[in-house]
């Protein structure tokens, strides 16, 4: 299974061709994978304005159904791209990552770890990535930012003006911590669980399908309330521009000290992630194992 130290052998970490088909199935699987989000993207953006507003899910749903539906796909092209292209360095660079520690690792039991320990370098790297696109998402989704940033260009431009730690890298930090942990869980995780199902009489793709699903559950579980500090951190542009700290005490207090409200909204973040880090992780390790 990919991500498993045991399945690259030294020939293979140096084929260049072996390290292209991990980007590209990553990609392939990200891009099928995310087709959904089309679809379920209303959904998705009403947990968002739960987030910023901390509001019913009701109210949400009014806000939208009050903007109309010009507007209700506004913000959807940054996380089509930004998840295909995700997919692509993701599972490529922990692949690549994983093969330069296993030709450096001797010791068997570190060896078990290095899945995680390469996930975790890729969710670094992915991080400096894409968090311009987070960015640039959750200033389109703001409702309250249609007015002065009404197009895509006008945030671009917007954005460019200001320094890059309250512009386009604004919340670095806590995005790099959700990134590199969640990374560094899933693929820890998913191949033992993989194995798990396996051995329960489930067919292959079935058992990654289950893997995946069951892997990012527990990760969306856990860093759910950095995902909120984000899109907090991020909605707006200009202002004073508060540290992390700062940030996280005035979510806090505006969800009332309550953890049940800093989750609103997460049981159908945690639903999306689910199905489209299962599928993604039953098509590319699929393909992996046709590619050989």
């Amino acid at each position: 299974m990919a991500g498993s130290p045991d399945s690259k052998d030294a020939g293979g970490c140096r084929d260049p061709m072996v390290r292209f088909h991990s980007y590209l199935h990553g990609g392939t699987s990200s891009l099928l994978s995310t087709l959904p989000t089309l679809i379920v993207f209303p959904v998705y953006k009403t947990v968002f304005r739960q987030q910023i507003h901390n509001t019913p899910v009701q109210q949400a749903v009014g806000q939208l159904l009050k903007e109309g539906p010009v507007k209700l796909y506004r913000g959807v092209a940054p996380p089509l791209l930004m998840r295909t292209l995700n997919g692509t360095l993701l599972f490529g660079l922990q692949d690549t990552l994983l093969c330069q520690l296993s030709l450096s690792s001797q010791n068997v039991l570190f060896t078990s770890a290095l899945p995680a320990l390469a996930g975790f370098g890729a969710g670094m790297v992915e991080a400096v990535v894409f968090t311009p696109f987070e960015r640039v998402q959750n200033v389109l989704q703001n409702g309250q930012n249609d007015r002065h940033l009404p197009t895509l260009k006008s945030v671009l431009v917007r954005l460019k003006a200001q320094r890059p730690a309250s512009g386009f890298y604004r919340a670095l930090l806590p995005i790099t911590a959700r990134n590199a942990l969640g990374s560094s869980l899933y693929f820890g995780l998913k191949g033992p669980m993989c194995a798990v199902v396996e051995a329960q009489g489930r067919s292959p793709v079935v058992s990654s399908f289950i893997s995946g699903t069951l892997t990012s559950m527990a990760i969306s579980l856990t860093l759910y309330p950095l995902s909120v500090l984000v899109a907090n951190m991020q909605a707006q542009v200009g202002g004073e521009v508060k540290g992390v700290t700062a940030c996280w005490r005035i979510l806090w207090e505006s969800r009332q000290r309550s953890v049940a409200l800093l989750y609103r909204g997460g049981s159908l973040v945690i639903l999306r992630s689910c199905i489209t880090w299962g599928i993604a992780t039953a098509i590319y390790d699929r393909q992996q194992k046709r590619s050989g």
